[in-house]
């Protein structure tokens, strides 16, 4: 009998961690906030690379907040340029991380701690000019300096045509 819940059990972590695996994604990058702080001027700065030009892709917001982040939202600045530092796409997004009325907490959590995956709204269906190297940027716009209770913020380039 303990043998079959243990296999039970291993068949459940295996099937989890390849469900929890996105082949659509190029790229995923996420960078933790000393004493889970993060300033004004810290501007996140990622790079990545596309490879075929020809597909469509979208960007996910990544998000980790404690569950004492004093705000039921946060207010992002995007940027995405070329290699050559031109902006191709620029903007303010809202990103809700608890509901606005009842203050639970959305995202998937485990003790304090909330992670969110958020499609960001102008970023989706992109077709990049060409190959080769990008960046994406992100900075905080809320109006405490600095934000307490954000421990991580990253992003994802993932793939459309491979979502289907």
């Amino acid at each position: 009998m303990k043998t079959k819940v243990n296999k039970i059990i291993i068949l459940l972590f295996a099937a989890s961690a390849l469900w929890a695996c996105n082949d659509a994604a190029i790229h995923k990058e996420i960078v933790d906030f000393k004493d889970a702080e993060w300033a004004v001027d810290d501007i996140q700065k990622f790079t990545f690379e596309v490879k075929d030009n020809t597909k469509s892709y979208s960007i996910n917001y990544m998000l980790r907040n404690a569950a004492q982040y004093p705000f039921y939202n946060i207010y992002l600045k995007s940027w995405l340029k070329d290699s050559t530092g031109a902006s191709l796409e620029s903007g303010m997004e809202e990103l809700m991380l608890f509901d606005e009325k009842s203050g639970k907490p959305l995202g998937d959590g485990l003790g304090d701690l909330f992670d969110h995956k958020i499609g960001a709204a102008q970023y989706r269906d992109i077709k990049f000019p060409y190959n080769g190297t990008y960046t994406f940027e992100l900075q905080q716009n809320m109006r405490p300096d600095p934000l307490l209770g954000i421990m991580s913020v990253g992003f994802e380039v993932v793939d459309n045509t491979a979502e289907k």
